[in-house]
């Protein structure tokens, strides 16, 4: 799907890696719709790429589903919001359902609102989903994005093999750590020697490869990064012994 002159919609689009994927889209020629909660970011954003902004709270149902009725004037959905604050084991109710809220049951929604919309109208149109690595491996200390971000991962694999055949494209971005923006950066994470980042404008660069040709999984990270993950999807207790060896909860936050 080409992106120039396409209406594209990114939640979590005031900072970090949303905000980097709306300025890559709009240089290719993109409409962008910003969405999120900080109103001032927002419409300084979209003053610079000519877009406009929806403000939305994806903990608040009311404006999920607010968004889900502009699904149809959209062509591609970025669902990029997304919160990775934990606590151990100290979580409680209602940090538990605002991580599940905005992480899993918003870009859901969104997603099959939007597949819904184009099928019915025989529109093409693509969903991008931001995943983590952190959905294909656990980590201590993070249990609740670890949980929000395997399930995202398992949706979008499986729904994009319903879609096969139809005019409507899912796919998902999976960042490692990535520098200068998002959460990694916000959260002062000391990695282990050896490990590299990405930059943000990488992110924005897979999210625009995705779309354009209807790729199904894009993991945007250095090899090193690529193996620890595949190595903890395949022996979780050989990795968590790794993780311990190496300190990786003393590291965090």
């Amino acid at each position: 799907m080409h992106i120039s002159g396409q209406r594209v919609l990114i939640t979590g689009a005031a900072g970090g890696l949303g905000r980097a994927t709306a300025i890559e889209l709009a240089r290719r020629g993109a409409k962008v719709v910003l969405s999120g909660r900080n109103d001032l970011a927002l419409k300084e954003l979209a003053i610079e790429l000519d877009g406009e902004v929806v403000l939305a709270d994806l903990e608040q149902s009311a404006d999920v589903f607010r968004l889900c009725e502009l699904m149809a004037d959209i062509d591609v959905l970025v669902a990029n919001a997304g919160v990775g604050s934990d606590a151990q084991l100290t979580l409680d109710r209602e940090a538990i359902d605002g991580v599940i809220d905005v992480n899993l049951r918003a870009p859901i929604h969104l997603t099959t609102e939007f597949s819904r919309a184009h099928i019915d109208a025989g529109r093409p149109g693509h969903v991008v989903l931001i995943g983590s690595l952190s959905g294909v491996a656990a980590s201590p200390s993070t249990s609740m994005y670890n949980a929000t971000k395997f399930g995202l991962r398992g949706f979008a694999l499986s729904f994009r093999q319903d879609l096969h055949d139809t005019c409507v494209g899912v796919s998902l971005v999976e960042p490692g750590f990535i520098s200068e923006a998002g959460m990694f950066a916000n959260n002062d994470i000391e990695l282990p020697a050896g490990v590299r980042t990405k930059k943000p404008i990488d992110v924005a660069v897979a999210v625009a490869d995705a779309i354009e040709k209807d790729l199904g999984e894009v993991v945007v990270a250095p090899i090193e990064l690529r193996l620890a993950s595949t190595l903890g999807g395949v022996a979780p207790g050989l990795a968590a012994s790794v993780q311990r060896r190496l300190g990786v909860a003393d590291r965090k936050g």
